[in-house]
């Protein structure tokens, strides 16, 4: 998978999915290449914003506490990605779609690119701006859910990917929710 063909996986069931089952990278494989290197932008850029202007986003919060939940946030990331395969299989299972841990574990991967990248917005020190385009990373990351469902698993009904992609989701916005109360508590 080029990161190239990342807008395509947002539209289509088939744009860089086909590929990246063909390909079947192991799960070190798409650790080092896919979730490593993404979730380090993300606290990155927390720790850049939150030591620049972290007054914009929580007024009286010390650079050094943003620099703390930088480093809580990357390590929370890491394990969100595991934690989200586990709840994708667990909702493979209960619907008997014939999905393995890998299958999960690529998608659980892949999906949050679109909020990695959006934490770019925070070289921007603007709350309205942040919010709009997390709001965008996030819609793109249920996109991505949906037609990774529907493709890195096989199914043939759209409407039973996009149930299985809702309880997904709703489990990865409540992930996504922890992890900003990490991130504004410290």
């Amino acid at each position: 998978m080029r990161p190239s063909q990342m807008p395509k996986m947002i539209l289509s069931f088939h744009d860089g999915w086909d590929e990246l089952i063909r390909i079947h990278p192991s799960i070190v494989r798409i650790f080092a290449t896919v979730v490593l290197p993404f979730s380090v932008l993300p606290a990155a850029m927390i720790y850049y914003a939150g030591g620049n202007y972290g007054d914009i986003y929580a007024p009286g919060v010390s650079p050094a506490q943003w620099h703390t939940a930088a480093a809580i946030f990357f390590i929370a990331e890491l394990l969100t990605v595991p934690a989200m395969a586990w709840i994708m299989h667990l909702a493979c299972r209960a619907n008997e779609v014939p999905a393995g841990y890998h299958e999960c574990y690529t998608l659980a991967a892949i999906a949050p690119i679109p909020m990695w990248i959006s934490s770019l917005v925070l070289f921007v020190p603007n709350l309205a701006v942040g919010v709009v385009v997390g709001a965008l990373g996030l819609l793109c990351s249920l996109a991505i859910t949906y037609r990774g469902m529907y493709a890195l698993f096989r199914m043939r009904e759209e409407l039973r990917a996009m149930q299985m992609a809702t309880v997904v989701t709703g489990a990865g916005l409540l992930a996504w929710l922890v992890l900003m109360q990490i991130v504004l508590m410290h």
